[in-house]
């Protein structure tokens, strides 16, 4: 769809903005060419979904020195790929990350589709990604609406329906002024008016590029928009998570279910996460219990989890020296390597600060 009038306006003047002003960002090329390398962006991608450019940073660095390319990754083991994943959260994305990059390996050769319906048909690559490798990696003309973006057409169009009914209005407002040309670069101006002068708060109207095309700075209240519904609240939860401490100074980590929260992640054996949770310990033992729980806060609900500890020596647990269940010993003084996600990394943090691993049976 080729864009006239205002639309046309609002796409020649955000690129000229942008060849001035574009985020130096790792997985970026400079404004005017299309990136080479569709793995980066991919990676990036999925990796900047509901986290911040600031979070992404380091841990795009580290991946992509230990995997440099989609064949690399597609190779690793999914432990491997779970733990050095560990603090970005959405683990999920993780997961997905994995199967998407087997499939690019194993049925594509090592090349990434160049086109959205080619890029859509891979695991775990849904609208959003699939338009925003296509215009960024392949030049190509996709729309590409994340939240930035969303923000910024809402305030543009001056959309008053509230999210989520107004996404598809939104949608369309954005395919409206994406241009037929340079559209990787006018997704990338799109998202960076959106985190650095389009902001959710306290917008800087007074600098925006977009100033004269956009309806919102009419309005009393441009912060306003897009207009949101009310937020459901958001249930609470307690569980129980156990410190198994032995005595020559590991700890008992297991491996949570693929499917479900955290899935696939080394953790500290737990319970189930709910109302009214069933506190009973793998195996008896004297149990010592954290003062106050970890608290974590989860997309859809919060948790209190409860921490219980012991420490036990060598064939005290079990025939096999091990407690119940699919687990390992780890070394506590390399428990930064075992990848625990924050929620387990905090319970372990409290429960070696406050020395509980260390009560005697």
């Amino acid at each position: 769809m080729r864009v006239e009038g205002r639309e046309s306006k609002i796409a020649q003047r955000l690129l000229a903005h942008y060849d001035v002003h574009a985020r130096r960002l790792p997985w970026r090329a400079p404004p005017g060419s299309n990136a080479t390398d569709p793995y980066r962006v991919w990676l990036s991608e999925v990796m900047l979904q509901q986290t911040t450019v600031a979070a992404v940073g380091p841990y795009f660095a580290a991946f992509t020195a230990r995997w440099p390319t989609v064949e690399a990754l597609a190779a690793t083991q999914d432990a491997d790929l779970m733990a050095a994943w560990a603090g970005l959260g959405y683990y999920a994305r993780a997961r997905n990350l994995l199967a998407c990059a087997r499939a690019v390996a194993n049925g594509h050769g090592g090349r990434f589709p160049d086109t959205e319906e080619g890029l859509r048909a891979l695991p775990g690559v849904g609208a959003y990604t699939a338009a925003a490798v296509a215009a960024i990696a392949f030049g190509r003309r996709a729309v590409v609406v994340d939240a930035n973006v969303e923000r910024v057409v809402a305030r543009l169009f001056a959309i008053a329906t509230p999210l989520p009914a107004a996404r598809p209005a939104i949608r369309a407002a954005a395919d409206s002024i994406t241009p037929d040309a340079r559209a990787g670069d006018f997704a990338q101006a799109m998202m960076d008016l959106g985190a650095t002068i389009c902001t959710s708060r306290n917008p800087a109207c007074g600098i925006c590029p977009l100033r004269q095309d956009c309806d919102a700075v009419w309005t009393a209240d441009p912060a306003a928009y897009p207009v949101k519904a009310a937020k459901k609240v958001r249930p609470h939860r307690m569980g129980d998570a156990w410190w198994i401490e032995r005595s020559d100074g590991h700890v008992w980590l297991v491996r949570r279910p693929d499917k479900g929260l955290l899935g696939g992640m080394r953790a500290l054996p737990s319970g189930a996460w709910s109302d009214d949770p069933d506190p009973t310990p793998p195996f008896a033992a004297r149990w010592t219990t954290l003062a106050e729980p970890v608290a974590h806060v989860f997309t859809h609900f919060s948790l209190a989890l409860r921490v219980h500890a012991t420490h036990v020596g060598i064939g005290h647990v079990g025939l096999d020296d091990s407690p119940p269940g699919d687990g390992e010993w780890w070394p506590i003084a390399a428990l930064d390597d075992a990848g625990l996600p924050t929620l387990f990394a905090k319970a372990a943090q409290m429960a070696m600060k406050e020395g509980i691993g260390d009560a005697r049976h």
